[in-house]
């Protein structure tokens, strides 16, 4: 099992290692094009290659014009099947810790929670393969306080490493005996402001932890992204009267993400190449936004 999963490892690394060469490959095309669409002179430096190009310009349709990216072959068959999750915290958990823990079971479908133990990652990691777990989620805290929760995608990444803040569990939501009984309908999703090339991955590693919802259910979990802080809020809501008289209620938890690392690799590959790496104390003449405008 061991030898299997580096080779899969090093297959996807070297294919994306080729994406580079495609992106070089694909501009040069792209001038070659936009020269002679503009009546334009053959750059200087692609004049050599000039027949090649033009070539294949000729045979390129439209699903050949662009390169196609591999990043994201991890989820490639995630839509063939329902996302089954596994749950677990650090070390010796407090009781707050474990409650929260409790919560998000019911707010992933088809998720289950496991007692850490004396377990390393590694041993955990290995069982989730063997018992066909799509991801990871491992919640941390300090003092008492849940304050980061790890997303690790199996058999081969990515894993993403978030802080948690602000976190406000369903009992201590006010009017929590209002709720009523937690629905365990498959929740539909918002995923608001994630719009550049980093918050379309944490987009797409989030929204393939919830399966398809069905069109009647009235679950539903917002992932909302102000200033990198990613919000998430979990709601129910019911019509009454008119097609615009809605009731929402929100039944929680409620917490607040703020994403730190993208690691290419699951949770135990310490050499893992890192995709992405928040870095807030850079000098920079304007505050720049990792995930969304």
């Amino acid at each position: 099992m061991l030898r299997r999963n580096t080779r899969l490892r090093r297959e996807y690394l070297y294919r994306k290692s080729l994406e580079g060469k495609e992106r070089q490959h694909y501009e040069k095309k792209r001038r070659v094009r936009e020269a002679l669409e503009e009546g334009k002179p053959i750059p200087t430096e692609l004049r050599n290659e000039e027949l090649a190009l033009r070539r294949e310009i000729d045979l390129d349709d439209q699903d050949r014009a662009v390169p196609r990216s591999i990043i994201d072959d991890e989820y490639a068959g995630a839509t063939l099947r329902e996302p089954k999750i596994l749950l677990t915290t650090s070390r010796n958990p407090s009781a707050p810790l474990t409650q929260f823990v409790k919560e998000l079971k019911v707010v992933f479908p088809n998720s289950q929670r496991m007692n850490r133990g004396g377990q390393v990652i590694s041993e955990i990691v290995e069982s989730c393969r063997s018992h066909e777990i799509t991801d990871l989620i491992l919640v941390h805290e300090h003092r008492g306080q849940p304050d980061g929760l790890i997303v690790c995608h199996l058999p081969l990444g990515p894993t993403a490493y978030f802080g948690l803040l602000n976190v406000v569990t369903r009992h201590d939501i006010k009017d929590r005996k209002a709720m009523g009984k937690m629905s365990e309908a498959y929740p539909h999703l918002i995923l608001d402001n994630f719009t550049t090339k980093t918050g379309e991955r944490t987009a797409n590693i989030m929204k393939h932890l919830f399966p398809v919802p069905k069109p009647e259910s009235k679950r539903l979990i917002t992932f909302a992204n102000r200033d990198d802080y990613i919000s998430f809020r979990h709601h129910i809501y019911e019509k009454h009267g008119g097609p615009k008289s809605i009731d929402l209620k929100e039944v929680g938890p409620r917490f607040e993400l703020r994403l730190y690392q993208i690691k290419r690799g699951t949770v135990d590959q310490s050499e893992a190449q890192n995709e992405f790496v928040l870095r807030p104390y850079m000098n920079t003449a304007k505050k720049q936004k990792s995930l969304g405008v």
